[in-house]
Parts: structure tokens; C-alpha cells; sequence
């Protein structure tokens, strides 16, 4: 039986593309590449890259970028939109909680919750970690954002339901505060205009549980952030009030 993350992607690609979510690539970009000293000679694996946004815009800025996700449509239309703009950027499926690629990357990104946190257990999010951690070489550096369990726990349970219906994004909330999961029913269209109802499940953390995750799986150093669209930074401390975190760690 295909897990909701796997049916929503199967035709929402062209749509994918228009979410107010992803309208952040190159501001996002920019920080990422403060973050590699805009060393062009670093290699880097884009682990959930969707329909390829942040590879894509990485590549026509001289980077090298691998970009990996489980939906094949999804590779589809990167491949599709690197075509279109002349790039040949390497573009596979492959499933972020058994891909191998050992310590071959210098930068590994995973961002808009690229994979991770969509898991349907705790077990299978520490994989895709794990497996991150493994792709990268002896001096790599991992950014990535994660669902922000800070914004449900520090709200009531009624105000974070009526958060994400006010968006027009999801309906029949239960955050379950033992698990840090929120289920809830998403309503959309696909490609086709074909109406979707799909039962999700994410797992929201907290800032010292990812932290203890991150050192895990072999980095010394994990900073933790607030985020804001298109403008990530170091100097925006992580708040309550933020949906999600950045996570940026290093060897």
C-alpha cells in the first residue's frame, strides 16, 4: 500500500512548483552557498530534491549537484526543467532510508522537509539521517530543515489546528504531543485537476532531541535555527512562533 507522501507526488509536480513554499529557491541559495565559502570545487547531494529547484539553481551557479528523490514523476519534471535550461545535472530515484553513496560529497541539503520528517516512523527518519551522515566526506557539512516541534507544544492544540486550516492546507488535526506526530486529512488537486484526500502523518522535533539525532549519527557540531522563506540565516534564533527549523551541522 503506496504511504500518502507517495500518492501526493505520483501528479503534483507542476503544481509543486507553484506552492508559495517553494518560492524561496534562490534566497535559500544564497545562504547555502555562504555556507560552502562559494567553493565551486565541493560536490553536493540534494537528498528529497523534488522537481530539482534548489539543484537546479546550485547547477547554473557553477555547482556540482546530485539530485536524489523516491518520486519518479518528480525526477521526471527535474530532468525536464534541466533540459530546458541546458544543464546535465545527475537526477536518479533512489529512497533516502537505503540509498549508499559513501563519503562523496562534500554538502549534503535537504530542505522543505526533503524526505525527512515524512517518514511514517521514527526509525525510518533516522535512516535518512544516518544515510546522509554516511554520504558525506570526513569534513562535510549537512543542512537540512525539519518540522519545529517548538510550534505546536508552546500553542494550544486548538490554535495550531485552526493555524493550518486558516491556510486552506489541511483539516482534521490531531497532534498527538506523546509522539510529536501530527495526523491530519490534506486536501488538494493533482496535475490533472484529479481531487486528492490524503490521511498524513509528520513528525515535528524538538531542538535538543535533533540535536542528540544529528551527533548520533557522527557530527560534532549541530546549530539550530529559526526559518524564514528565502531568507535563511544564522542570526535568526529559533522561536516558537517558527514552523519549521534549520538545521546545519558539521564534523
Amino acid at each position: 500500500m503506496k504511504q500518502w507522501y507517495e500518492r501526493l507526488f505520483e501528479n503534483y509536480s507542476k503544481k509543486y512548483d507553484e506552492e508559495s513554499f517553494t518560492q524561496g529557491t534562490k534566497g535559500e541559495c544564497d545562504f547555502i552557498e555562504e555556507e560552502i565559502n562559494r567553493n565551486k570545487s565541493i560536490q553536493i547531494l540534494d537528498i528529497g530534491c523534488g522537481t530539482g529547484r534548489h539543484a537546479i539553481e546550485l547547477s547554473e551557479r557553477g555547482y556540482l549537484v546530485k539530485g536524489i528523490d523516491l518520486s519518479q514523476a518528480q525526477i521526471n519534471r527535474a530532468i525536464e526543467k534541466s533540459k530546458e535550461k541546458g544543464l546535465g545535472i545527475d537526477f536518479s530515484v533512489a529512497d533516502a532510508r537505503n540509498f549508499e553513496f559513501d563519503a562523496k560529497f562534500d554538502l549534503v541539503i535537504m530542505l522543505c522537509e526533503g524526505g525527512f520528517s515524512l517518514m511514517e516512523t521514527d526509525e525510518m527518519n533516522y535512516q535518512i539521517l544516518r544515510n546522509a551522515s554516511k554520504a558525506l566526506k570526513s569534513k562535510g557539512k549537512f543542512i537540512f530543515t525539519t518540522l519545529n516541534g517548538l510550534f505546536p507544544l508552546f500553542h494550544s492544540v486548538k490554535d495550531f489546528i485552526n493555524s493550518g486550516a486558516e491556510k486552506g492546507q489541511a483539516s482534521e488535526n490531531t497532534f498527538d504531543l506523546m509522539t510529536f506526530r501530527d495526523h491530519s486529512v490534506y486536501e488538494t488537486e493533482d496535475d490533472s485537476g484529479n481531487k486528492l484526500s490524503l490521511k498524513c502523518n509528520e513528525r515535528y522535533y524538538v531542538p535538543s532531541e535533533i540535536t542528540w539525532l544529528v551527533k548520533s549519527v557522527g557530527f560534532t557540531k549541530v546549530d539550530v535555527y529559526g526559518v524564514k522563506l528565502g531568507q535563511f540565516s544564522r542570526t535568526d534564533v529559533l522561536t516558537t512562533d517558527d514552523y519549521e527549523m534549520l538545521v546545519i551541522a558539521e564534523r
